[in-house]
Parts: structure tokens; sequence; C-alpha cells
């Protein structure tokens, strides 16, 4: 039995105001193709299909084409569970239509067992498969609210919660297994943040409980589960080292950040030959970079001669740019234009942290950013660069007409 791990799509994603469908669609053709090559049997999405809970249209394309897609291969199972990205409601929408292609969608608790533990079946109709497909749990599904309670009340619940779910799924499943007669292996799924979970600045990881660090241990998962199958994480991982319990990570960088972090996804294979009870074996299957991404840090110096070799080996990609450097540099975007005006080299994002820290030592010791209102941040920028004084009013007076303007169409909207 061959098992394809795989999470945190989030079809929709930009990045800095860029839309990222093509890299979507290319992921998306080359799981595709992997899971033909592999002669898989089973494909588990653990969680954020989408970014968002209101997905476009393009991204909900996107999704079904692939699900049309894998449905005719040798791919007999496509088991998807909501994250916290995700509608439970709009992706259970289409589960009954959808079970008519093996895809089983499970997009919420429910108070029936029966909806997340499922019996995955051959060609030949025999159980091969128990999989207990649990969704992101939710505050509201997992403990009761109570007046009064404090934070540390608050964290016991969810993780008490937590671990009885999956205790009550897993003995469910188990159940299910004494009933077939047949001893087939459990696999889980969860989409959850684990305790020691490794994530990436910017990768856009979320707390998943509001006003509160709940993370779970792997000692709350229980034992009858042959591999789980988590999302959430976006860095490829294990838990605790253990090969059997893994993040998947997500299969394209989210940010700059993860820009140097190779992708992959998980197979995982249940040889029966070799007797029951034997652990799967694991293997990471890397996934192509379709669209590049770099960042670069540094002085000015530094950032100049990375630019410089990027254009040199004709890099065709998407570029951060960090300027660290003592020298305040007011014409940091025009430099950096000028550097790859002609290349294949698009700057997405510029971020000048000296001036910044000019702007912020520009404050008080008895001040702090709260005491300072727009116009006041605005006017210590011009100090910075040493704007002449008779220019300050009229500039102060465009910026000032710039956010009432701004301000304005904020309040339209609304």
């Amino acid at each position: 039995m061959k098992i394809l791990h795989t999470s945190d799509w989030h079809i929709g994603r930009t990045l800095y105001g860029r839309k990222r469908y093509e890299e979507f669609e290319s992921f998306l053709t080359w799981l595709a193709e992997t899971i033909q090559q592999n002669e898989i049997d089973a494909l588990l999405v653990a969680g954020d299909v989408f970014d968002t809970s209101a997905p476009s249209n393009r991204a909900q394309e996107l999704y079904y084409r692939f699900l049309c897609r894998v449905a005719a291969s040798s791919c007999r199972h496509v088991v998807v569970i909501a994250g916290n990205h995700d509608s439970p409601s709009f992706l259970n929408a289409p589960r009954e239509l959808l079970k008519a292609l093996n895809v089983h969608v499970v997009g919420s608790s429910s108070e029936s067992l029966e909806d997340e533990v499922l019996v995955l079946r051959s060609e030949l109709n025999a159980p091969e498969l128990i999989v207990c497909a649990v969704p992101y749990l939710r505050d509201r599904d997992i403990r009761v609210a109570e007046a009064g309670e404090s934070v540390e009340d608050k964290e016991g619940k969810l993780l008490a919660g937590i671990r009885s779910h999956y205790a009550e799924v897993a003995a469910f499943a188990e159940q299910k297994r004494e009933e077939l007669g047949v001893d087939i292996p459990i696999v889980a799924m969860g989409h959850l943040f684990t305790a020691g979970g490794q994530t990436v600045d910017g990768d856009g990881v979320r707390e998943l409980y509001v006003g509160s660090l709940a993370h779970v241990t792997a000692g709350i998962f229980p034992a009858s589960f042959d591999y789980l199958a988590l999302g959430h994480l976006h860095v490829p991982q294990k838990v605790n080292g253990l090969e059997t319990i893994r993040y998947s990570g997500s299969p394209l960088p989210m940010g700059f950040g993860e820009a140097k972090q190779q992708k992959s996804v998980c197979l995982v294979v249940f040889n029966h030959e070799e007797g029951q009870g034997k652990p799967p074996s694991v293997q990471l299957i890397d996934v192509p970079v379709f669209q590049k991404l770099e960042r670069v840090k540094g002085d000015w110096e530094s950032i100049s001669s990375r630019m410089l070799e990027l254009s040199a080996t004709d890099f065709q990609g998407w570029v951060e740019v960090i300027y660290e450097g003592e020298e305040v540099i007011g014409d940091l975007r025009e430099r950096l234009e000028t550097a790859v005006s002609g290349t294949g080299v698009e700057i997405l994002r510029i971020k000048n942290n000296r001036i910044i820290d000019h702007v912020l030592g520009q404050i008080h010791e008895e001040e702090t950013l709260d005491d300072l209102d727009v116009s006041d941040v605005f006017e210590r920028c011009l100090a910075v660069h040493e704007v002449p004084e008779d220019q300050r009013p009229e500039l102060l007076r465009a910026y000032q007409e710039t956010v009432s303007s701004l301000y304005e169409d904020h309040v339209k909207a609304e």
C-alpha cells in the first residue's frame, strides 16, 4: 500500500501582492504526475488546501481539476481534511458528489465518529486501510468555555479535548478493524501545532487558538496509529524524531524566509508481505522549484554585489531586499531598480532597516511609538533625510492630504 502525504497547499496565496496561480498549477500538475509514476494508492491532504475561507474561482478550478485528474489515475483514494485556513462548510459542500470519485472530504468534526473514521477498500472491495481523518479541531469542537477561567485552564481544556478526540477515533478505528477481521494499517491525519515544531519567519503559520499557546505533544497520540500525517507547519519535519509522525510541510515556499528550504511530500509504504505490525517505510520526494525566490540582506556593497551575481547568472525570479547597512540611503529603491534594469530579477519587497532604526531613534527616551501620530512619524522622516526646513511644510501638507484621502476611501468601503 503506497500513500502520499501532503498538506498546506494554500491555493490562492499571494506574495506581496503578486498572484501565484501558475505556481500552484505547476505543483498540482507535478503532484498528479508523481502519483501516477509512483503508483500511489491513496493521497492524504492534511489541511489548508486554500489560503482563505472564500477561495477565488481560479483557486477552486485548480483544486477540482486536480481531483478529477487524480480520480482518473491509478490512485484509488484521496482523503482531504480542513485546516485552520479552510472553510469547513465550503470544503464539505461537494462532499457527497466527490465520494463518487473516491475523494473523501472531512471539513469539520462531528458527533458521529463514522464521519472521521474511513475504511478504504481495494478495487475488489477488500478493506486495505483505515484512515482517522481528523480535521482542524476548532475551539468550540473540543471544549466548553466558562466565565472566569484562566489561560492555564483554557489551555488545559484544549489539550485534554484534543487528546480525548484522538483517543475516541483511535478506539473506534480499532473496533472497526476487529469487526472487519483483517489486520490492516490505521493511519491518522491532523492539522495542529505540536510542541517543539519548527517554523520560519514570515511563513504565515498562525497560533491556532486565540489567547492560547496550546501546543500538543507527541504523547497525546494513541500508539495504535501506524502513521500520523500532519499539517499546519510549513517546514518538513518529524515530531520528536519519530519517522511515523510527520509534517509534510508546504509544497511551495510561503515567503522569502523559506526560499532556501527544500520542499517535499512524504511517500509512505506499507509492505504487507513483510508481516503485520511492521512500521511503514517513509521516503521524502523533493518538490521542484516552480518560482525562484531569493532574500538579499546586508549593507549596500554586499547587496549590490549579490544583485550583480544574480544578473550575471541570468536569474529569473523574485527578490526581497533587506538593507542593514550603517549608511542612510534615501534612494535605495532607485539604486536597486537601476541595478536590475533589463534583467530577469523582480524585486517584490524592499525593507530599509536603517531608515526604520533612524526614525525610531528619533523617539526620545520618554516617548514610545504609541505617543506619535502619523504626522509626527513623517516629520521625523523628513528630519532623518535632512530635508530643508522651507520644503517641509508643503511636504507635510501633501502627506496629510494623502492620509486623509486614504481614510475617507476606507470609511466609504466600510
